[in-house]
């Protein structure tokens, strides 16, 4: 498969939350309450991509992984006000990971973090229960942080780690 990483742009904020959506329903179908991802998430998402990709005000920046014109991935990155770079996104397609796209969607990142702000440290949050996802970012050189409490808007908390990886 011949795989392209672009920059996104305001066009694919329908397909960016379509399968944003489909990540979280399988990656969190035992984490969070199924009322939220089989409720709320989908129109959520939506406006999240349309309000992160039109009117020019975004706060991060969009990288899209496709093959031909099939979205496969994406990865969004935003510079945080304490000087580190937030991994804010990474999915994949559900039935396409272990593919290596989402290592290309890190590195990626990695790469445009380092030249857009050499020597930042970039991180995520992941929820603790996700440990396929955990084990992902370990094996590309993250570090878990402690334990912490995730409060999110829809009215349930989840445990959650921070991920840092050092860049020089």
């Amino acid at each position: 498969m011949d795989i392209r990483i672009r920059p996104g742009t305001e066009s694919d904020a329908e397909a960016v939350a379509t399968l944003h959506t489909a990540s979280w329903r399988t990656a969190y179908a035992s984490i969070m309450p199924e009322s939220y991802l089989n409720g709320a998430l989908a129109d959520d998402h939506k406006a999240l991509w349309h309000s992160r990709l039109t009117g020019g005000r975004s706060d991060g920046d969009l990288f899209i992984a496709e093959s031909g014109s099939e979205l496969l991935g994406f990865i969004y990155l935003t510079p945080r006000a304490d000087g580190r770079i937030l991994i804010d996104n990474l999915h994949v397609g559900p039935t396409l990971k272990r593919g290596g796209i989402g290592s290309r969607l890190l590195h990626h990142g990695f790469e445009w973090a380092a030249a857009e702000y050499p020597g930042s440290p970039v991180y995520l949050e992941v929820l603790q229960a996700n440990t396929p996802a955990i084990a992902f970012y370990e094996r590309h050189g993250g570090h878990p942080g402690e334990p912490r409490t995730a409060h999110f808007p829809q009215g349930f908390d989840l445990q959650e780690l921070e991920i840092t990886w050092s860049r020089g």
